[in-house]
């Protein structure tokens, strides 16, 4: 026998018509369009979109223009939780990872829309920066390369208070819903993982699931990073000691790169090389600050990093060339790229460089090589963006599922800030690559898995088959990596 449903009463009737006033509302609201447009390092046309956003949530009025991509899935039948992809730094924007739209997340992309959110403050979305100097960086001094950044600060003249990762994570909930999306997946990377938390925390309801690849734990002060580089850098000089033709080739490396950095103390040398652009001589300053930048920005890749006993080898010898050739590869005058240092700084000088208390700057940089003359930097440049301290409080739990990647040989956040930042999630999986620094989701199978995992987010992620992906080779000579 079939049964009636009760009769509704004007009360019920009422009530049901208010539950769905927030679907019709999403129903109703039609998806920006956007147009289509072509980025750097992809070939294919993706969807553009600009979206205003208010400059400061707290009190409606001037806005700012973000710009959003959208790389539509390859599949007509689409699922409707995209995947949000949120960019390191802070500084570097959503726009500038479209390269790994046909690697990292090509598995992804099969079934979901991925969306790259250029920042406020980075890329396309008003990125924070100056022009360069006509003094070339590579002859700069110390005094004028800082003097140069304070000026680029007061030359733009913006609101840098307003520039918080707290901002920024309203700003997806309004690409959220001018996309027509009613739930989402995040992918953070670096600090990216971050602002993605940050988000799960402000609008919990509307994250599906989260990725996040090189985990920067909620307590983690962005400056204090000597502990983490030492171990890297330590990590580095062992295997190359268990490597025998590495251990044969560079018997003293360890000795060689003290060596190097107590002369680089007394003084920034001055050296006159062959330009690996022009082969034209010219002269270069090593200052310690250079020098120390360089080899931790190597450590940052697992297969950067085993060219580093050659370079450190080859300038011990007072051969610098290829140290000064890998070291031009961040600044090179031949692209406009990099990330937006202003916006850098507005997030850390506001959120991280408060909390870092005389006493954990000493523990954080004893017996490190990145001491306290490339913190105090940074100190310096605070005082000029002139930006109040966010306060930090006891993070909230993560109730959605989260699956966290990391390298063991990561210099930034190593796998112990992912455990740490796994205290405040009560879904949490961890994955380590052995043989992988910082960013992880392009290695072996991780793309798959990262498809797998958001496909059915409450499944265990087998990852056996990341202990299969290889450590480089060493390089050993101006030839290259060994076969």
């Amino acid at each position: 026998m079939l049964h009636l449903p009760p009769r509704r009463t004007a009360a019920t009737a009422a009530a049901l018509v208010l539950s769905l006033l927030p679907a019709l509302a999403n129903a109703a609201a039609a998806p920006l369009p956007g147009k289509d447009c072509h980025l750097p390092g992809i070939e294919e046309a993706l969807r553009c979109v600009r979206l205003d956003v208010p400059l400061d949530y707290d009190k409606p009025g001037a806005t700012l223009s973000l710009h959003v991509t959208v790389a539509p899935a390859l599949r007509e039948s689409a699922r409707r939780d995209p995947l949000f992809v949120l960019a390191g730094g802070p500084g570097e924007a959503g726009s500038d990872l479209v390269p790994l739209l046909n690697a990292a997340f090509r598995k992804v992309r099969a079934t979901r829309d991925v969306v790259l959110i250029d920042q406020r403050g980075t890329g396309l979305s008003g990125k924070l920066d100056c022009e360069a100097d006509d003094k070339n960086e590579e002859t700069a001094s110390e005094e004028e390369q800082v003097a140069e950044a304070r000026a680029c600060i007061t030359k733009l003249n913006k609101p840098y208070a307003r520039y918080t990762t707290e901002a920024a994570a309203r700003d997806i909930d309004r690409v959220r819903q001018s996309l027509g999306y009613h739930q989402v997946n995040i992918w953070g990377g670096s600090y990216g993982t971050r602002l993605g938390q940050a988000y799960a925390r402000l609008f919990p309801q509307r994250v599906r699931a989260m990725v996040l690849d090189g985990v920067a734990a909620p307590d983690q002060i962005v400056p204090a990073g000597g502990r983490d580089a030492q171990a890297a850098l330590d990590k580095l000089f062992q295997q190359c000691a268990e490597d025998q033709p590495c251990a044969a080739t560079f018997p003293a490396l360890r000795q060689e790169f003290n060596a190097i950095v107590a002369k680089l103390n007394k003084g920034a040398q001055t050296l006159e090389l062959p330009d690996p652009r022009t082969a034209e001589l010219r002269q270069v300053r090593m200052t310690s600050n250079r020098f120390l930048g360089t080899v931790h920005n190597i450590l940052y890749s697992q297969q950067d990093s085993r060219r580093l006993p050659f370079l450190i080898h080859s300038a011990y010898q007072n051969r610098w060339q290829p140290f000064i050739a890998r070291s031009n590869i961040a600044r090179d005058f031949a692209t406009d790229g990099g990330p937006a240092t202003p916006l850098h700084l507005a997030v850390v000088c506001a959120e991280d460089f408060p909390r870092l208390t005389p006493a954990l700057l000493v523990e954080d940089t004893r017996d490190s090589f990145l001491g306290k003359p490339q913190i105090d930097r940074i100190g310096t440049l605070c005082e000029s963006m002139q930006v109040p301290a966010v306060p930090w409080s006891t993070p909230a739990k993560i109730e959605a599922p989260v699956l966290m990647l990391s390298g063991a040989l990561d210099p930034v956040t190593p796998p112990r800030r992912a455990e740490a930042a796994a205290k405040y999630m009560t879904h949490a999986q961890h994955l380590i690559i052995d043989n992988a620094g910082h960013i992880v989701t392009p290695l072996g199978c991780a793309p798959r898995l990262l498809r797998e995992f958001l496909d059915q987010p409450g499944s265990k992620v087998a990852g056996e088959c990341l202990k299969e992906i290889p450590a480089p080779t060493f390089q050993l000579n101006s030839a290259g990596p060994q076969p």
